[in-house]
């Protein structure tokens, strides 16, 4: 599946040049990986957003939002966010915040 690279150019944008951060292709998509934990990724057009377990229920109040669900194996702690609730440069900016904040936090691989 081919995945939106408009949004993926909108992450980039906001992750900037940290080292820390690498892409990779996974999911059929791409991901963004800090320190070899994956934060975001792009799947089609929908943003992947690591967000752990603790911070689930509360991502998932929010518009657009959804369990990370391909495989009819829910992934605790990961969510999707449908494009149409990612038009906003400070909404996109925010999932991508609190999925890299969550990957900052766990050890590097």
């Amino acid at each position: 599946m081919a995945f939106d690279e408009g949004l993926a150019e909108r992450i980039r944008d906001r992750l900037g040049a940290d080292p820390a951060i690498t892409e990779k292709r996974m999911f059929g998509g791409l991901a963004f990986l800090c320190r070899g934990n994956m934060a975001v990724g792009v799947h089609g057009g929908e943003l992947i957003v690591r967000v752990g377990r603790e911070g689930a229920d509360a991502a998932l109040a929010r518009p657009g939002a959804r369990v990370f669900d391909m495989t009819g194996r829910p992934m605790r702690g990961w969510i999707m966010v449908d494009s149409s609730a990612l038009a906003e440069e400070a909404v996109l900016s925010g999932w991508i915040e609190e999925g890299h904040a969550f990957a900052a936090s766990l050890p590097p691989k």
